[in-house]
């Protein structure tokens, strides 16, 4: 298998979300501990990059220096990330029912150490986009044409070392970098905009001269024509604030819940079966 970037039609990616929303359902309520919401939020930008033609990767040669790279800083949402990494064919989807599991390599978070493909040991929030701006340096010292990509959850931008890393990306022109924020609304602890409300996005990053975009991050076709717009600016970094709903995909299960966060949680083995249903 050699470096590539796969390109799939837009109903292959629709059905392939939908193969990644069963996948965090499935391997969060075997495992009992997860966060699935978190996860199902972001499906449709990582469904993008992972099949939308926007990362070369080579899964029987994860570390070739010529890859994309894709860092979730939101490292809690690693159930996205083992589920497109599995569809892109890195390991089996049976082997992500490990998850959480003690001794397996499908960690809880994201760890480098002990799994191919994974760029970056997250989960600590805030140090993400740092990770990424160090790595397009890196990349342009090493006269690679790579992109990077840093997803991060909107909760995670009330940290002081993001808008650090924002900064000196600007400063730098890292044209190479491109960020996303999965605006979802909830963290930990309840909605983000009754935590610490840093919105509008765009509006506090493009002064320090980043190209933006606010799009419905829910919305496949929408998700596509960003990460396509994203990737043609190269004079300088590119966020996406990518408006999601956490849960997506699955919201009138957890309506039925009343937790609408529902947040570091599985669903039971009946909400499960319910929601995989739901996806169809």
């Amino acid at each position: 298998m050699a470096l590539e970037a796969i390109k799939l039609s837009q109903d292959e990616m629709l059905a392939k979300a939908k193969d990644l929303r069963k996948n965090i359902i499935n391997m969060t309520t075997a495992a009992a501990s997860g966060h699935p919401s978190s996860s199902l939020s972001a499906v449709e930008i990582v469904t993008g990059l992972y099949f939308g033609g926007h990362l070369r990767l080579d899964p029987e040669n994860p570390g070739d220096p010529n890859r994309d790279r894709f860092i979730l800083s939101k490292g809690h949402a690693v159930p996205v990330l083992y589920a497109a990494m599995a569809e892109r064919g890195f390991f089996s989807v049976e082997e992500t029912m490990s998850l959480r599991k003690l001794g397996s390599p499908f960690e809880g978070h994201p760890n480098l150490k002990r799994m191919p493909g994974i760029e970056a040991s997250t989960g600590s929030l805030g140090q993400g986009l740092s990770i990424g701006v160090g790595q397009a340096l890196g990349l342009r010292l090493d006269g690679k044409d790579s992109n990077v990509f840093v997803m991060i959850g909107d909760g995670e931008m009330g940290e002081g070392q993001v808008w650090e890393a924002i900064a000196a990306a600007a400063k730098y022109k890292l044209g190479n970098l491109i960020a996303i924020i999965d605006q979802n609304g909830y963290q930990q602890t309840g909605a983000t905009k009754d935590v610490l409300d840093l919105t509008p996005f765009a509006d506090k990053i493009a002064p320090f001269g980043w190209h933006t975009q606010t799009i419905n991050g829910n919305d496949l076709g929408e998700a596509l024509q960003a990460l396509e717009v994203a990737a043609s600016v190269t004079d300088r970094p590119s966020v996406i604030v990518s408006q999601t709903q956490k849960g997506f995909g699955i919201l009138p299960i957890l309506e039925e819940t009343g937790d609408l966060n529902y947040h570091g949680k599985p669903l039971s083995s009946e909400l499960a079966e319910k929601a995989l249903a739901h996806i169809g």
